[in-house]
């Protein structure tokens, strides 16, 4: 005898916080982009870290520049489910003066044909998606 099979839709609401990063994904819908210093050592990061990753201390909420540089780059010809329908497109490392970590992000207004080793230094600057989905995507650069 073939087993028997029932198909029954079903619908789950997740829950997800971000915790300690919730300042992060509040600055991306309110135009800021927010991220850590450490107030004993100085050390300062490009994405959000609430204890120092040197001395433990825990970190002071700060405002970065809106305008950065591209320390790297790299063409994603493959993405995962929601990002594959735009492929190709670029991911950029950002730097600015005085922060010690980077910052991933898209790079948009360019053609990844154009892709060149010209690019590292560009002068970018930081766009915020009009209606916020509280993600990272939320945010993205464009050439200055």
């Amino acid at each position: 005898m073939a087993p028997i099979i029932i198909k029954q839709p079903y619908h789950i609401d997740y829950l997800h916080s971000y915790g300690q990063d919730s300042p992060f994904f509040a600055g991306l819908a309110n135009g800021k982009l927010l991220s850590n210093k450490c107030p004993k050592c100085g050390y300062t990061y490009g994405t959000p870290r609430l204890h120092c990753m040197y001395c433990g201390t825990e970190c002071d909420w700060i405002e970065l520049p809106r305008e950065g540089f591209i320390h790297c780059f790299t063409v994603c010809h493959y993405g995962s489910e929601a990002f594959l329908p735009e492929t190709p497109f670029v991911l950029i490392m950002v730097e600015w003066p005085g922060v010690d970590t980077l910052f991933l992000a898209r790079l948009v207004g360019v053609d990844p044909a154009d892709a060149s080793i010209d690019w590292i230094g560009m002068k970018v600057r930081a766009q915020f998606r009009r209606n916020s989905k509280f993600t990272p995507t939320d945010v993205y650069f464009v050439p200055a």
